[in-house]
C-alpha cells in the first residue's frame, strides 16, 4: 500500500475519495469473502461498512499469524498482585482460545448470542473475548468489581445467554471478591443467564449455584486439543457491546461491527501508533474500557504484535514496574492515561531513568485531557515523545492524533493533534449552528457523517436513542456531536476545553473547566486538580478547585493553605484573567475518580451544592469524596 508524501494529502483523500481510501485500508485484514460495497450510507446516520464481506475478528487477531509467527509472543500476562507472569505464543493463544470456544459451544452459545464478561485483568478474559469473536457471539465486557445494580442493568439490557466471571480480582494487595456481586446482580436482574462460567483463582469463596454455575478448569480439561473453526460473519455483524460509563437511567450500549472495526484498528496501528508486526505493545488500561478492547486485545494482535495484559498498579511493587516491563519485553509502543502520569509525578523520579527504554518509540496518552505541565514533565523524565490522542468509547479509535506513521509531525503539548483520516471534523458555533473556520475560536467538536469504520453502529437495541443522542442536522448536514468544546489553531491542531456540560457560566462569562485546570496545574506545587462550577446566588456559578499537592506539608496549617491558595489564584489571574479565578482552591490528598481514572466532576459538584452525588459504583476510593464533603460543610 503506497502512502502519500504528506499527511494533508492522506487526510484529504480519506474525505474526498472515501470509498477508494477505505478499500485500500481494508487490504490490511483478511476477508473470507470480499465486500461488495465499501460504505452504504443510504439510511443516514447509520453507516454499513464493507457490506457483503465475510470476515472474523479472531481469525484476524490469531489464526492468520500462525503461518509466519506461531512461536512469537502473542499475549504476555503480568500480575504484580499475584506475582504471576505467563507468556503465550500465537500457537498457544490459538489453542487456549479454541478450548474456550469449545466450552462456550458446549454451554449452548452460538452466533449472535450475547456473553457478558465480568472479569479481572487475567489471561482467561482475553481467551473469552477472542472465543466469542471466533464463534460469532457478541461479548459485553463489564468492568470487574462493578456494583451489583449496575451489573444487573447491563445483564437486562444485553440479555446474555452466558456470564463468564472469576472468584475475585486484586488491587493493591487486597482481594476484591466478584462472586457475591455477580450473584446479587443476577438475583436483581429480570433476565437470567442460563449459565455462569467461573474461573477459580483461589482468592475468594465461589459458592457455586447448582444447575447454573460451571467450573472453567474442569471444562478446559475436557476440551484438550479442541478444534473450533472460525465462524465467518458479515462485516456488519455486531462484534461487541460496551456500556458507556456515567450514563443515567437505562445503560447505553455502544454496538460495534466486525469488518469496519478490524480495518480501523489495523490501519491505526500503522498510521497512528507506528507499530510493526513482531514488536510489543503495552497498554496499561483495563479490558472493561474501550482502550482495553481496541489496544490491549484486538489492535495489537490484528497487527501481529505481542500485547502485555497487566493486573496491578503503576506503583507496586515500586514506581519502576511499568518501565521494567518495557525493558524486559522490548516494548515499542506504550499507551496510558494522563492520570497515571500524574500518579508517577509524585514518585521518586529515579525510577523513570533506571531502565533501558531504548526500544520505546513513544508514549501515547488518552482518556482525559493531557495538561501541558504533566506532558512536559513525563517527556523530560523518560526522554521519549509523548503523543496525546483524543477519542471516545463511541468511536473505538482516535478522532484526533498526530499520525507519525504517515508523516512525522511535531506535537503541541496540551493538544491531541489534528483530525485523524476518515473523520470530517468540524467546529460548530453552539448558538448559531454555523461552522467555525477561523482559528482559535471555541466551538462544539462535531463530525460530519458518515462516521468512519470502527465507530459505533448504533446503541444496542435502541436505534432511536442513537439518533436522538448523537446526531443532529446542521444546515442540511448530518453531524455527530462529541459533546466536547474545542478550539483549532492556525496549524490545524485542536485543543479540548472540556465537555459542553462542564462549562461554567460566571456572571455571563462562559469558562471551560479544562482551561482553569490547566492553569492551576502549571503551579509547581500542584500535582493534580479538578475544577467544578458551583451554584452561586450572585454570579450564577463560581469555579471551585480541588488540588492534590506534590508535597502535602505545604498546606499543613490553615495559614499555609491560605497562602498557597492565594499563590495559585495569582497564577490563574496571570494566565487567564481575574474572571477565571476560582472562588476557592481546596487542598485534598486524593481526588474522586472512577477505577479507570476519570475524575468524578459531577459528584464533586453535587457535594459542593449539597446534592446527592448519585451512582458512585465506579468510584475507586470512597474517602476521596468524604474529604471534599468535610471541606465544604
Amino acid at each position: 500500500m503506497a502512502l502519500p508524501s504528506t499527511y494533508a494529502d492522506f487526510y484529504r483523500r480519506s474525505i474526498d475519495d472515501r470509498d477508494a481510501f477505505w478499500a485500500e485500508q481494508a487490504q490490511l485484514v483478511d476477508w473470507h469473502k470480499p465486500f461488495d460495497r465499501v460504505c452504504n450510507y443510504d439510511k443516514a446516520p447509520f453507516a454499513r461498512w464493507f457490506e457483503g464481506g465475510l470476515t472474523n475478528l479472531c481469525h484476524n487477531a490469531v489464526d492468520r499469524h500462525l503461518k509466519d509467527r506461531a512461536d512469537q509472543n502473542a499475549l504476555i500476562f503480568v500480575s504484580t498482585e499475584t506475582d504471576t507472569e505467563t507468556v503465550y505464543s500465537y500457537r498457544e493463544l490459538h489453542a487456549e482460545v479454541q478450548r474456550m470456544a469449545a466450552i462456550l459451544r458446549s454451554l449452548g452459545v452460538g452466533k449472535g448470542d450475547r456473553v457478558l464478561i465480568y472479569m479481572p485483568m487475567i489471561a482467561e478474559a482475553c481467551f473469552a473475548m477472542l472465543a466469542c469473536a471466533r464463534i460469532g457471539a457478541i461479548h459485553s465486557v463489564v468492568f470487574g468489581g462493578f456494583a451489583s445494580h449496575s451489573l444487573a442493568s447491563r445483564i437486562d439490557d444485553a440479555q446474555p445467554k452466558l456470564v463468564i466471571s472469576a472468584d475475585a480480582g486484586m488491587r493493591s494487595g487486597k482481594v476484591v471478591p466478584y462472586k457475591h456481586l455477580l450473584d446479587e446482580a443476577i438475583s436483581l436482574a429480570v433476565h437470567k443467564p442460563q449459565h455462569v462460567l467461573m474461573v477459580n483463582r483461589g482468592l475468594a469463596d465461589l459458592a457455586p449455584v447448582a444447575g447454573r454455575d460451571v467450573d472453567y478448569a474442569s471444562l478446559r480439561q475436557q476440551h484438550l486439543g479442541a478444534q473450533v473453526p472460525c465462524e465467518w460473519v458479515d462485516s456488519t455483524h455486531p462484534s461487541y457491546i460496551l456500556y458507556t460509563s456515567g450514563t443515567t437511567g437505562k445503560p447505553k450500549g455502544v454496538q460495534r461491527d466486525t469488518g469496519g472495526y478490524a480495518v480501523a484498528l489495523a490501519a491505526s496501528m500503522r498510521h497512528i501508533y507506528m507499530a510493526q508486526p513482531g514488536e510489543t505493545y503495552f497498554s496499561t488500561s483495563d479490558i472493561g474500557w474501550v482502550v482495553g478492547h481496541s489496544y490491549i486485545i484486538y489492535g495489537p494482535l490484528i497487527n501481529g504484535m505481542a500485547t502485555i495484559m497487566y493486573e496491578g498498579l503503576p506503583t507496586r511493587p515500586d514506581a519502576g514496574i511499568w518501565w521494567s516491563l518495557v525493558e524486559k519485553y522490548k516494548v515499542s509502543v506504550m499507551f496510558s492515561a494522563p492520570t497515571a502520569a500524574r500518579v508517577l509525578k509524585k514518585q521518586d523520579p529515579a525510577y523513570l531513568s533506571k531502565y533501558d527504554l531504548s526500544s520505546l518509540k513513544a508514549l501515547f496518552l488518552a482518556g482525559e485531557p493531557l495538561d501541558e505541565p504533566t506532558a512536559t514533565w513525563i517527556a523530560n523524565a523518560i526522554q521519549k515523545p509523548i503523543i496525546d490522542n483524543y477519542w471516545q468509547t463511541e468511536t473505538g479509535w482516535p478522532i484526533m492524533a498526530v499520525c507519525n506513521g504517515i508523516e512525522p509531525a511535531p506535537t503541541k503539548f496540551g493538544s491531541p493533534g489534528k483530525a485523524v483520516y476518515g473523520y470530517d471534523v468540524r467546529l460548530i458555533d453552539e448558538s448559531t449552528g454555523e461552522e467555525i473556520t477561523e482559528p482559535n475560536k471555541k466551538g462544539v467538536i462535531a463530525v460530519e457523517g458518515p462516521l468512519p469504520p470502527g465507530c459505533l453502529q448504533t446503541v444496542w437495541g435502541d436505534d432511536a436513542r442513537y439518533v436522538k443522542t448523537y446526531w443532529s442536522s446542521i444546515h442540511g448536514r448530518t453531524m455527530y456531536s462529541t459533546f466536547d468544546w474545542g478550539v483549532r489553531d492556525a496549524d490545524g491542531y485542536f485543543f479540548i476545553l472540556g465537555r459542553t456540560d462542564d462549562v461554567i457560566n460566571v456572571a455571563g462569562h462562559r469558562l471551560g473547566t479544562r482551561e482553569i485546570e490547566e492553569s492551576i496545574s502549571s503551579h509547581p506545587a500542584v500535582a493534580e486538580v479538578a475544577v467544578v462550577g458551583v451554584a452561586d446566588q450572585l454570579k450564577g456559578q463560581v469555579a471551585v478547585a480541588f488540588a492534590v499537592l506534590k508535597d502535602p506539608a505545604l498546606a499543613a496549617s490553615e495559614a499555609d493553605a491560605l497562602k498557597l491558595e492565594g499563590a495559585v489564584m495569582k497564577v490563574v489571574d496571570e494566565q487567564l484573567g481575574a474572571v477565571a479565578r476560582p472562588a476557592h482552591v481546596r487542598f485534598v490528598s486524593v481526588l474522586p475518580k472512577t477505577r479507570s481514572g476519570k475524575l468524578l466532576r459531577r459528584a464533586i459538584q453535587a457535594v459542593c451544592e449539597g446534592r446527592d452525588p448519585g451512582d458512585l459504583t465506579t468510584m475507586d476510593d470512597p474517602t476521596a469524596l468524604q474529604q471534599i464533603r468535610e471541606l465544604v460543610s
